[in-house]
Formats: C-alpha cells, structure tokens, sequence
C-alpha cells in the first residue's frame, strides 16, 4: 500500500496554501474569533501546527508497535496548542514548514511493507500509516478551508 502520487502531492503542497490564504491580512484580524465559539485563523493554524508532530509520533508509534489504540486528540485540552495560540503568525508558519519537511522526509523513506502496519482510531477504526497519512491531508484541507472561510467573512 504505497504513497499515491495525489497523497505525494499533497503532503508537498498543501500546506504552503495557507500563505496564499493569509495574503494581505494584519496579524490582529486573524486573532479575531468571528464567532465566540469558533477558533480564529490564528489558533486553527496553531491547531495545524501543534497537530503535525503528533500525527508524526503516530505513525511513528505504528511503525515500533502492533496496532496501537490513540486517544481521540482534543487541540483545546493540550498546553502545546495553547502555547501555539501565544505565538505570532510567522513563527507558527516557520514552524509549520519545518516540521512539514520533517514529515515529507519519514514518510518519503518509509519501506513500502511499512506502510502497510496499522494504529486503531477511536472513531475510524484500523487504518494502515498510509490511510492515516490521508487522514491527516483530510484533516489539514478541513482546516484550510475553515481558514478560507473565515478570511472571507469580513470582507
């Protein structure tokens, strides 16, 4: 069960969109929560930031361990995303790259028969690393379009 050229491209890719997204908007406009019960760009790019060392961490536990159970992960109860929330734009973007390459790099070096090897999702069950890696794209696309939406919002 191999790498996709599309979950390939993606991983590459798809988080450098956010750039595009936050274009021309003040640091101050994306803290603003456009609903009190709704993350602000800010802290859904702290989210994105704060998640991708744990999905890594995941699919490395999978690699060492037989069908390892997560705990369904909740952003707001975890002090890395809530120490992310405290940190400017740029450093969260730097940081995104960075540990995007990370992943690129393990993922991209990973045996094919590795791939395969599987961690239990408390809601969507066995996924091998390779559905788990388009689990996380899915995740990461979510949250971009959020972003999107809500930059447009206001204007």
């Amino acid at each position: 069960m191999a790498l996709s050229a599309s979950v390939k491209s993606r991983l590459q890719f798809q988080h450098e969109t956010i750039h595009e997204l936050l274009k021309g908007f003040s640091e101050d406009y994306l803290k603003q929560r456009i609903r009190e019960d709704k993350w602000s760009v800010h802290e859904q790019v702290a989210h994105l930031v704060t998640y991708q060392p744990l999905f890594l961490q995941r699919v490395k536990t999978i690699e060492k361990e037989n069908s390892p159970l997560f705990e369904r992960y909740v952003a707001d109860n975890d002090p890395a995303f809530l120490a992310a929330c405290g940190q400017p734009m740029p450093v969260l973007l730097n940081g995104l790259q960075m540990q995007r390459s990370e992943i690129i790099e393990y993922l991209l070096a990973v045996p094919y028969e590795i791939l395969g090897r599987t961690g239990r999702h408390p809601k969507y069950g066995l996924l091998t690393i390779t559905e788990w890696t388009e689990f996380f794209l899915l995740h990461e696309a979510h949250h971009l379009f959020s972003i999107f939406m809500l930059t447009r919002a206001g204007t």
